[in-house]
C-alpha cells in the first residue's frame, strides 16, 4: 500500500509541474482568474449560500426537503462560479482555438433549469412516497 501511495504522489506531481510549465506562459492572463475565484467564493457565494440556507432550514422543517434544497443551492452555486470566466470574457475570439464559441448564459440557464427540475422531481416523489408510508401506518391502527 505504501508503494502505491508513492507511485500516486509522483505521478501526481510530476503531472502537476507538468500543468504549471504550460501555464507559465498564460500566467498574466491566468492569474486574476486564479485568485479571483477562490476570493470570489469565499468572499462572496459561500456566505450568501450559507445565508439563503440558513433561512430556508427556518421555513423548510422536513429535513429530507431542506437536505435536496441545499444540494440544490451548492451545485447552483458551484456551477455560477464555473460560468463566470466564460460569461464575463471578451466577445472577440475565444483565447484557446479550441474553445468554440457557444452561447454560454443559455447553457447556463438551461443547466440550472435541469438542476432544478431534477430537485423538484425528487422532493415530490419523495413527499408522494411519505405520504403513502404515513396512510399505511394509520389504516393499521
Amino acid at each position: 500500500m505504501r508503494t502505491v501511495r508513492l507511485l500516486l504522489f509522483v505521478v501526481g506531481s510530476a503531472a502537476t509541474a507538468y500543468g504549471g510549465w504550460l501555464l507559465f506562459p498564460q500566467l498574466g492572463t491566468a492569474l486574476p482568474w486564479l485568485i479571483g475565484g477562490p476570493v470570489l467564493h469565499d468572499v462572496l457565494v459561500a456566505p450568501l449560500v450559507g445565508l439563503v440556507g440558513l433561512a430556508l432550514g427556518r421555513l423548510v422543517r422536513n429535513r429530507l426537503r431542506l437536505a435536496w434544497i441545499a444540494a440544490g443551492l451548492m451545485a447552483s452555486a458551484t456551477l455560477l462560479l464555473i460560468a463566470v470566466p466564460l460569461l464575463w470574457r471578451p466577445r472577440s475570439a475565444p483565447p484557446n482555438p479550441g474553445l468554440p464559441d457557444r452561447d454560454y448564459p443559455l447553457g447556463l440557464a438551461v443547466g440550472l433549469a435541469v438542476l432544478w427540475a431534477a430537485i423538484v422531481v425528487v422532493l415530490v416523489v419523495a413527499t408522494t412516497v411519505d405520504r403513502r408510508v404515513t396512510d399505511r401506518r394509520t389504516d393499521r391502527r
